[in-house]
């Protein structure tokens, strides 16, 4: 059963949250979709295997502030373009995909797709900036944090978030291994043991939320997030196995949501209960007007790092 505990979190990060962020609304608004008909007037329908191999074109089109991924069920090939996207830019992704072009249905997101940059729910700060921590995790007898890759790309150490810059004292812990792009975790080393050893998520209202075990979502499973930007925020999975591309390289597999986030809360956990789900990578919107976050699945991170939570 899950619950809270009022035990305070010092030094502990409980995790980070570095993502990207659209700032606009989703406005949901059809640019395109499925046209196509068959010769006796019956809507074309798309084999799964099709509408993978034209997301897959969407990867190799050069165009980057989309997101993509495979509706089975509806048949469609589900694309969401930020304001970067231009005409010429939507006809690329026609044009990538070829006589699969039909399977497209695109939808319009106001803002900018875009790592928000480093500020489960602490924060800490690297030469990047400031991120939020996602899971503490066992590696042996060894401490570690998970957090967004993207927070930690080319980064040597972390500090944590009050520290100012350049920093005065010694790090809080060492970048071992960052997965970005394709995938968007990496692994941080504790340079001293965490004081409190507590594998929990801060909810920033002086409770904690213990975490014991990881966990894939299903859509439309309620679900929460903790940022060091926008604390605590609730919602829904909306979407599995989306692909974001961005400037820096494409990110798959992800979990869409319909939680807000803010710049700094990359990185952050997605969980339901005591159950560990993902962290934030990347956000479009905001929290005083609404948006959606994406979030890279923790179980992949786990297996790739054979570690787990505690």
């Amino acid at each position: 059963m899950a619950h809270e505990r009022t035990h305070p979190r010092r030094r502990r990060p409980g995790r980070w949250r570095l993502f990207a962020a659209v700032t606009g609304l989703l406005a949901g608004t059809v640019l395109f979709g499925p046209e196509a008909v068959a010769r006796d007037g019956s809507p074309t329908v798309f084999s799964t295997a099709q509408l993978t191999s034209a997301g897959r074109a969407l990867d190799g089109s050069g165009v980057t502030g989309i997101a993509w991924a495979v509706d089975r069920k509806a048949g469609v090939v589900q694309v969401l373009a930020d304001d970067t996207v231009r005409a010429a830019q939507l006809a690329q992704l026609r044009s990538a995909a070829g006589p699969l072009a039909d399977a497209l249905r695109v939808e319009r997101a106001p803002g900018r797709l875009a790592e928000r940059g480093p500020l489960g729910g602490d924060g800490f700060r690297s030469s990047l900036g400031p991120c939020t921590f996602a899971f503490n995790v066992r590696i042996g007898s060894g401490w570690y944090v998970i957090t967004a890759g993207h927070c930690i790309l080319r980064v040597q150490y972390i500090y944590e978030r009050r520290v100012p810059w350049p920093p005065p004292e010694p790090p809080l812990g060492q970048v071992v291994r960052v997965d970005y792009p394709g995938n968007d975790f990496g692994l941080i080393r504790y340079l001293q043991p965490p004081q409190d050893a507590l594998g929990s998520v801060n909810l920033h209202n002086g409770t904690v939320q213990d975490i014991t075990t990881a966990g894939d979502p299903a859509l439309g499973q309620p679900v929460c997030f903790s940022g060091s930007t926008s604390g605590r925020g609730c919602g829904q999975v909306t979407g599995l196995n989306w692909t974001v591309s961005l400037a820096g390289g494409s990110v798959h597999g992800l979990i869409r949501t319909n939680i807000c986030s803010a710049a700094g809360d990359s990185g952050g956990p997605l969980f339901a209960g005591t159950t560990g789900l993902g962290m934030a990578s990347v956000g479009s919107g905001s929290c005083a007007t609404g948006g959606v976050t994406f979030f890279q699945p923790l179980g992949e991170a786990l297996a790739t790092y054979g570690a787990t939570v505690y």
